[in-house]
């Protein structure tokens, strides 16, 4: 005979009340996250969209090997290119964008120790170091202290750690980065995503489709 309050599923006794207070403290646990992304929100800066003339001057060192200096524009002119600052995650993208055609790379605001190092396992694609953070502009933008206060950030930062990610913890690590999509030559941004906290990932469909505008919208002035 089952307890009151317990219920009976194949021959084990179940307590009803835990079936009404997980979604109760999942709910509250929405809540105090909403008002905590909200709060925190006030205090972050709105991005400035950046543009083609901005970016394609901007001066990126290479990492590996000898050191070479070149301009922005030269990943992009010939074929577009997909350029993430501070992000890992579109890696399992690479085998789609090499058959369109279109390279993957990262740029890092900062070489600190071995960050670039450790980050290298976790990237399919070359490095470069954008000293003068402008991939991370017009206007920077910073989590600072608050971001701890950000159930994402910590949820994010575990998935990072267990996968053996730890990050930048030197140096300028509260600098938000986001993702471009770039087409080719003059074409323009396709797509621009900006974290709004660590570990904020872009729509892996997003960036797909803005990939394939790249051919598609080309299609019309090769054809002439």
């Amino acid at each position: 005979m089952s307890k009151p309050g317990c219920i009976e599923v194949n021959g084990q006794r179940r307590d009803m009340s835990l079936g009404i207070i997980a979604p109760a403290l999942a709910a509250i646990g929405s809540i105090i996250s909403g008002f905590m992304n909200y709060f925190t929100d006030k205090f972050l800066t709105t991005p400035l969209r950046a543009t083609l003339k901005y970016l394609e001057e901007t001066e990126l060192k290479t990492l590996k090997g000898e050191t070479r200096v070149l301009k922005a524009r030269s990943l992009w002119e010939g074929s577009g290119a997909v350029i993430m600052a501070e992000a890992a995650e579109l890696s399992s993208l690479k085998p789609q964008l090499d058959e369109l055609g279109v390279p993957l790379y990262a740029v890092v605001k900062e070489d600190v120790g071995t960050e670039v190092q450790n980050f290298q396992p976790f990237f399919k694609g070359e490095v470069f170091l954008d000293e003068k953070r402008r991939f991370y502009g017009p206007r920077e933008r910073k989590m600072g202290l608050l971001a701890f206060l950000r159930v994402g950030v910590w949820m994010n930062g575990l998935q990072a750690f267990k996968r053996g990610f730890m990050g930048n913890i030197l140096g300028e690590g509260f600098v938000l980065g986001g993702v471009f999509v770039i087409g080719q030559g003059q074409q323009g941004i396709l797509l621009e995503h900006r974290e709004i906290e660590f570990g904020d990932k872009v729509n892996a469909e997003d960036v797909i489709r803005a990939v394939r505008r790249i051919a598609q919208e080309l299609q019309p002035f090769e054809s002439k």
